[in-house]
């Protein structure tokens, strides 16, 4: 399974690339939106973990453009954006899941496999 990192902050990519490649998943890292985009576009991805707040386009942003080309693409927020309209609207955008920061890495991993499993 090919997973897209879309996150701002380093740490917390950092350790998601690091606990999702000991399960065996493939990752990678954009650091803004327009890098997200970017390369949800050009590659085949099975899944993308897109954060809200990044600079140039904001994670809901993102979802649109990737959606508009990739509409079957799965997108899980993380995201300090937990609030219940922020969780809404994000469902209402076309995600797939939504996890609030802070988040238990433990429990993303197995939203992951989960999808994986979905997927066959």
């Amino acid at each position: 399974m090919k997973i897209l990192i879309a996150d701002d902050d380093q740490q917390i990519a950092n350790l998601l690339q690091v606990k999702l490649q000991k399960e065996g998943f493939t990752v990678n890292w954009a650091d803004d939106g327009e890098k997200a985009v970017e390369l949800a576009l050009s590659y085949d991805w099975d899944l993308m973990l897109l954060d809200v707040m990044m600079p140039v386009y904001d994670g809901f942003q993102v979802l649109k453009k990737v959606k508009e080309v990739k509409p079957d693409l799965p997108i899980m927020f993380l995201t300090a954006k937990g609030q219940e309209k922020d969780v809404l609207h994000g469902f209402q955008l076309g995600a797939y899941d939504y996890i609030s920061k802070p988040f238990r890495p433990a429990e993303v991993v197995a939203r992951v496999k989960r999808l994986q499993n979905l997927q066959g």
